[in-house]
């Protein structure tokens, strides 16, 4: 396993452009094997969750042509089904959380699917009750053989109205998927209706679906036939936008964000000016100014400000890990509340190891006594657990003393693209060993 090398407490500076949205990549190349007819994604980013997904759909059949690393021209005209109940297929898509959203194109298209136990990252128990209840109630049946993996079968896919228990991102991505080409009326209720779902949303219909109720959390799809192809252009990782702001504030770095996506990044810029953290936005550009001091807000009632996880719009969970860390050297106090996942804010012991003051009060939730820059951090050896937090604790290390040494870096080469050369042209003093 590879490691990186980082001696922190220097500014940097410059220009950074975030890289094509991972999440949304993993719904749009897996939405390829909905047509026979070639489609072209452009913005790929070129990290390893992604190119694992490429690649196990070129082992399924499908011609890609990857002109150059951002851009592929997809066509699934000859698949072979059975290779998603391979061992090979089995192998390599367990590692992988997101192979499990080849399974609602399968059964749109093929009418069977193979679902291997998740992969991914160990941040907690990720269920897939929401995706099997909704192939079951468009009329797919499903068992769990010993094999490893969950068997779904259907003889035609009927439309059908569902209320699901969670607006499941991965979830409502692989229920619309399937029901693009079911017969008759789908609703789904409760959706999720994050930039990347109505992204898929908008190059389904192009591609001749009937999708309603873009942006809400309704759905409305209309089965067709068949679907043809189309090009698609994916928009900037807004988790890279906040991740770049998190490392501007805790380095003091003068760093301004290129193509950001802003009009798609919610509310993401206010939760960091709830910090202190002070961002300039012209155009689809932002500048993050060198700041000596960042300082908390407090809620109008002059209550400790508390920073939680909700679905879209509000703030994404991908994004607390990086709070989390920001708010450390700032002036203030935060309660970060991360309800989604249970094991997602463990890493907070190496942290505290390089001397941030934060309380871990359970698993769900950590309080932060921000410094104030009155000392800083101090280099360490650790290991990165997830992707989100292995990029905390990339920002905890450049801004540190010393020498800091971040293992099991291939987490976060899973969600971030040739991190450790593109931070080094900001300035950054990082190399992977």
């Amino acid at each position: 396993m590879g490691s990186f090398e980082v001696r922190g407490g220097k500014k940097l500076s410059g220009e950074i452009i975030p890289q094509g949205a991972k999440n949304e990549a993993l719904q749009i190349i897996s939405a390829v094997l909905l047509s026979a007819e070639k489609i072209t994604i452009t913005n790929i980013p070129d990290i390893i969750d992604v190119n694992l997904l490429i690649e196990l759909l070129g082992e399924m059949g499908v011609k890609i042509n990857r002109t150059s690393r951002d851009t592929c021209t997809f066509q699934a005209d000859d698949i072979d089904a059975e290779y998603l109940h391979s061992e090979a297929y089995h192998k390599k898509s367990g590692k992988l959380r997101g192979s499990v959203m080849l399974a609602g194109p399968m059964l749109a298209r093929y009418k069977k699917a193979y679902i291997p136990k998740p992969g991914g990252d160990k941040i907690g128990r990720r269920r897939l009750d929401t995706h099997i209840i909704g192939f079951e109630k468009l009329g797919a049946s499903f068992s769990y053989n010993e094999d490893g993996f969950f068997h779904l079968t259907a003889n035609e896919l009927k439309g059908a109205f569902m209320q699901l228990d969670e607006p499941s991102v991965t979830g409502t991505a692989n229920i619309l998927m399937a029901a693009v080409l079911a017969n008759g009326t789908t609703t789904i209720y409760n959706a999720a209706c994050e930039p990347y779902l109505q992204q898929l949303c908008k190059m389904l219909n192009r591609m001749g679906a009937k999708i309603d109720g873009i942006g809400s959390n309704m759905l409305i799809i209309t089965g067709v036939e068949k679907l043809g192809g189309t090009t698609h252009n994916m928009l900037p990782d807004m988790i890279e936008v906040g991740s770049f702001i998190g490392l501007a504030a805790m380095t003091q770095s003068d760093i301004t964000i290129k193509n950001a996506g802003v009009e798609h990044l919610g509310i993401i810029p206010e939760k960091f000016r709830q910090l202190g953290i002070e961002l300039n936005i012209k155009g689809d550009d932002i500048h993050v100014p060198s700041q000596e001091i960042y300082e908390i807000q407090k809620f109008m009632d002059g209550g400790v400000l508390s920073i939680y996880d909700h679905p879209w719009p509000g703030f994404t969970p991908d994004l607390l890990s990086i709070v989390l860390v920001t708010a450390i050297q700032a002036k203030g106090s935060v309660l970060i509340h991360q309800k989604m996942f249970e094991s997602r804010l463990f890493f907070v012991d190496k942290l505290i190891d390089m001397g941030a003051q934060i309380i871990l009060c359970d698993p769900h939730r950590a309080a932060v006594i921000g410094m104030a820059r009155e000392q800083k951090l101090r280099g360490i050896t650790m290991s990165s657990p997830d992707i989100r937090a292995g990029v905390a604790l990339l920002i905890a290390a450049l801004s540190a003393e010393g020498k800091s040494i971040i293992q099991n870096i291939e987490q976060i080469d899973r969600g971030y693209q040739h991190i450790d050369e593109r931070l080094r042209r900001l300035g950054a003093q990082i190399n992977r060993i």
